[in-house]
């Protein structure tokens, strides 16, 4: 299929992800692109979701839509992290596939692995163990996020010549964060706190934990950069890496980072020079979340920015945008 005979659709291309994804696609000439509001399009009414397919003649699906958030917010709201991810994936594969599509990549998270998941987690740690029990309902639609992409493939890859992918990220920074002082994540969360600390002249900066654990971060255009590849590879190269009944990829750096050293770079970047204390009396999570690459580099894909290449865009996006964004 040639490009001009492309019909993309970005679902979330407001997110952070969808939106790099929309660069991205751009960058590499692709023209025809449609997006949609939640205003306009609302992924979990499964008669609109139906009557978009059914209309706009879609070829490609990047299906980036999601409610997502911190430990905080999927405590705070597990019924709607639940609910809103099920209905959205599932309405929106099933309508694909039903309007004939037949190449579609689904998102997912590396929260859809066991909480003490062998490290690296490789793809076939899925379902092996217990989730965080903090972002489970969230992990949960994941999970059945991939299992709706593989058992489509299944039951209709041969008859109907359709191609469904998911790509599994590690923890995503960049242009378009949410910065909200609560239901952050918590490289958005420290760019902002460094950030108002420096403006105060605070001389401490608390971070929750020991500072220990150890996390992965992959800034967004990358994420954009490797879902378009694993999208445009060759259904047989695809096929040669993956298997039927696990054909999710993992995407990360490969490298991961203690919090209170990521926290040292956050500060660092962001120009703030009092102290950073940990506070050992706050949870510490999950003690290491890396995720094994392996399968990506075999499909010809890397990183390519650095964290603290990352962190400078990601602080002048803040600086830039932060305003606009959903800061409280």
């Amino acid at each position: 299929m040639t490009s001009s005979s492309k019909r993309i659709y970005v679902a979330g291309h407001r997110g952070m992800v969808g939106s790099a994804i929309v660069r991205h696609l751009q960058a590499a000439g692709e023209t025809d692109i449609v997006t949609r509001t939640h205003a306009e399009l609302d992924l979990t009414n499964q008669a609109a979701v139906r009557e978009f397919f059914q209309t706009q003649g879609i070829t490609d699906v990047y299906l980036a839509a999601a409610k997502v958030g911190g430990i905080h917010a999927n405590n705070t709201y597990p019924a709607e992290f639940i609910y809103d991810n099920l209905m959205m994936e599932a309405n929106v594969i099933h309508q694909a596939f039903s309007a004939g599509v037949k190449k579609l990549v689904f998102l997912g998270s590396s929260c859809i692995y066991p909480r003490m998941a062998p490290q690296p987690m490789t793809e076939d740690a899925l379902l092996t163990g217990t989730l965080e029990p903090t972002n489970e309902p969230y992990a949960i639609a994941k999970i059945a996020g991939i299992k709706l992409t593989e058992s489509y493939n299944r039951q209709y890859g041969a008859s109907h010549g359709i191609d469904y992918r998911s790509v599994m990220p590690t923890n995503l920074y960049g242009p378009g964060d949410n910065y909200h002082p609560e239901n952050s994540h918590v490289l958005p969360a420290l760019i902002r706190r460094f950030h108002e600390a420096k403006l105060a002249g605070t001389p401490t900066v608390t971070i929750w934990g020991t500072g220990t654990p150890k996390r992965e971060f992959l800034y967004v255009d990358d994420m954009a950069a490797a879902t378009v590849h694993v999208m445009d590879l060759a259904p047989e190269i695809y096929r040669a890496h993956t298997q039927p009944m696990q054909s999710h990829i993992n995407v990360g750096c490969g490298d991961d980072i203690s919090i209170l050293d990521v926290a040292k770079l956050v500060a660092e970047t962001v120009g703030y020079t009092g102290e950073i204390v940990t506070d050992p009396t706050k949870p510490d999570g999950t003690p290491r979340k890396l995720m094994d690459v392996s399968r990506l580099g075999k499909l010809g894909w890397r990183a390519q920015v650095s964290l603290r290449d990352g962190l400078k865009l990601a602080y002048q996006d803040f600086l830039t945008n932060h305003a606009q964004l959903r800061t409280t």
